[in-house]
């Protein structure tokens, strides 16, 4: 599995497992993802509960939680939302701190996304009232500021994020007599092309 990871924070923003295009010359990824409601079961005994005590006999309750499946599945958290000052003032820092890591890796693409970084951001502010504004799941404001919209339809969502500003990890998983294992962060690739994965 490919995750797709905050290159500042390390938090999880996003999976393969959902339609990714590249926008705006390929600065951007746009993440597709739907609107989804699902049943989590809540162990009483976590809360306190006392099944015998209270005449249960499962121990457990059914919670139904509603939103969209790449912020349910990737713990992303909803932020105050910007307005045009806040988000230049952020959007000048996260550039910075953005460079800064493409060049301690030695990217080839530090030229590149400061060259195209302007017209992205011009794209992003020309839309600022649409979105809504979600982080990792650290709540890490310094990290990348995920952009959720709705396209025309108003019921499928998508996300937003700077290409650049995330790296990619490949997740193996292995068999070891019988046994599943999931061996992780071994393999971390560059901000690249879809094309390329």
């Amino acid at each position: 599995m490919i995750i797709y990871k905050d290159i500042i924070t390390g938090d999880e923003l996003f999976t393969e497992v959902y339609k990714i295009t590249e926008v705006c010359d390929g600065m951007l990824y746009e993440v597709q993802g739907k609107l989804t409601s699902r049943s989590e079961d809540v162990d009483g005994a976590l809360i306190g509960a006392n099944a015998s005590a209270e005449g249960g006999d499962e121990g457990s309750e059914a919670s139904t939680v509603s939103g969209v499946d790449i912020v349910l599945n990737s713990k992303l958290q909803e932020t105050s939302a910007y307005n045009k000052k806040a988000y230049q003032s952020y959007i000048k820092g996260y550039m910075k701190a953005v460079k800064a890591k493409l060049e301690e890796q030695g990217s080839k693409r530090v030229q590149a996304f400061m060259a195209g970084a302007p017209a992205a951001v011009k794209m992003i502010l020309g839309n600022l009232d649409k979105y809504q504004f979600f982080t990792g799941e650290s709540m890490n404001c310094d990290g990348a500021i995920g952009l959720l919209d709705y396209r025309e339809d108003g019921v499928t969502p998508f996300f937003v994020f700077f290409k650049d500003g995330i790296e990619i990890e490949k997740y193996v998983s292995c068999c070891v007599r019988g046994d599943f294992h999931q061996m992780s962060s071994y393999i971390k690739l560059p901000p690249c092309s879809l094309t390329q994965l």
